[in-house]
């Protein structure tokens, strides 16, 4: 009997083991998504820029979209590859020195 009793405690602690890694998976990937995607809010904000120019942008094929339900949604990575691509060094020597 104290066997059995001794498997059930086992197994349950290893149910609660694998019930927390799955939680903490889930939050993972919530976050993942979350930092992954930007509605076009964030993006105006985050940039500086007007609703306009946003649309500007993606009707060029400036910035790739998502559209779901008439709202807009663009990936950070895609984000940063057209700040990337866009990025123009300083060409000034000395810039500020006397």
């Amino acid at each position: 009997m104290t066997e059995i009793i001794e498997l059930i405690l086992s197994l349950s602690q290893e149910i609660k083991t694998i019930k927390a890694y799955l939680q903490h998976y889930h939050k993972t990937r919530l976050e993942s998504f979350k930092e992954e995607w930007n509605d076009g809010q964030d993006v105006m904000q985050t940039l500086h820029i007007s609703k306009r120019t946003l649309q500007s942008l993606r009707d060029n094929g400036v910035l790739p979209y998502s559209r779901i339900n008439g709202k807009f949604y663009y990936k950070v990575s895609d984000i940063e590859m057209m700040l990337d691509s866009n990025y123009q060094p300083s060409k000034s020597v000395g810039h500020g020195s006397k």
